[in-house]
């Protein structure tokens, strides 16, 4: 039978790290898969408990979570409403969240193998982790940037560090979103840590690279980029897909998205290829 369970933990300045871990109680000791979510993305986007669900019906754990300050409130896991904690997120507080995920996973399945998989700005964290972290054992990352500065525009830097913040849109909601210059100074002061082409040419595990040709928001180009700094990872090009692989928020259908079927369908083979 699928279960649901669902935990807490304490993440970055005291925030909490809600997330959830969806499994088959007949599969003994399975392979863990830990999904970090990506910018303005929450574990409960769009068609993510399908995807759970799909990897969990083929033998694996699938532990999902917020980001500590991923804006998602206990009160409200559908949206992004806590625009305070939004604005003071920062990539050091995202890497320390990720790795008080691991921990808990180290310590409350110990003996499971660990996979990350990562989408988007959640794909390059997993690739900043993964290159130094020997819990990790194979890498999977879905539309991934190469770059966390390239989530602004270099010309908005000289406003945000004089006025504090700049603004960002939901995409959906038209919401303007708020980004507190921490995030900026944080990442100026970590660049050399926070180099995600640089972590890409240490991973020294198996690591699937998917990336959908008609990604708008994160071209291909990156995907091949990230490819060429570690030649020993695979590449697959998801023909057609976007950068959310045809899903979107919130997602009514009961089946995955034809392009998000074809990433967990590479995913698993690649999983289970490699064990």
């Amino acid at each position: 039978m699928i279960k649901n369970e669902q935990f807490t933990l304490n993440g970055a300045s005291g925030k909490l790290i809600i997330g959830d871990c969806t499994y088959d109680d007949k599969s003994l000791n399975p392979p863990i898969i830990i999904f970090v979510h990506g910018f303005k993305g929450f574990k409960d986007w769009g068609a993510h408990h399908l995807v759970a669900s799909y990897f969990a019906q083929k033998g694996y754990r699938y532990l999902k979570f917020n980001l500590s300050h991923s804006g998602v409130t206990s009160e409200n896991l559908k949206d992004v409403t806590d625009l305070e904690a939004f604005s003071s997120n920062t990539i050091s507080k995202e890497l320390a969240d990720l790795n008080e995920i691991i921990e808990y996973v180290s310590l409350t399945y110990s003996g499971s193998e660990i996979y990350l998989i990562g989408h988007s700005r959640g794909g390059g964290l997993a690739i900043v982790q993964a290159a130094d972290d020997s819990r990790v054992s194979k890498l999977v990352t879905w539309a991934a940037i190469a770059d966390f500065s390239s989530l602004w525009k270099a010309e908005q830097e000289e406003e945000w560090l004089k006025t504090g913040k700049i603004f960002v849109e939901n995409a959906r909601t038209k919401e303007k979103m708020p980004l507190g210059k921490t995030l900026l100074e944080d990442f100026k002061a970590h660049k050399e840590e926070f180099n995600i082409i640089s972590a890409a040419g240490r991973i020294r595990i198996p690591w699937l690279i998917i990336h959908g040709d008609e990604d708008v928001n994160v071209k291909f180009s990156v995907a091949q980029e990230l490819a060429q700094k570690q030649l020993k990872a695979e590449i697959h090009k998801i023909e057609g897909a976007n950068h959310v692989f045809g899903a979107s928020h919130p997602y009514q259908g009961t089946e995955l998205p034809v392009h998000l079927q074809q990433v967990c369908e590479k995913t698993l083979e690649f999983l289970n290829r490699n064990n």
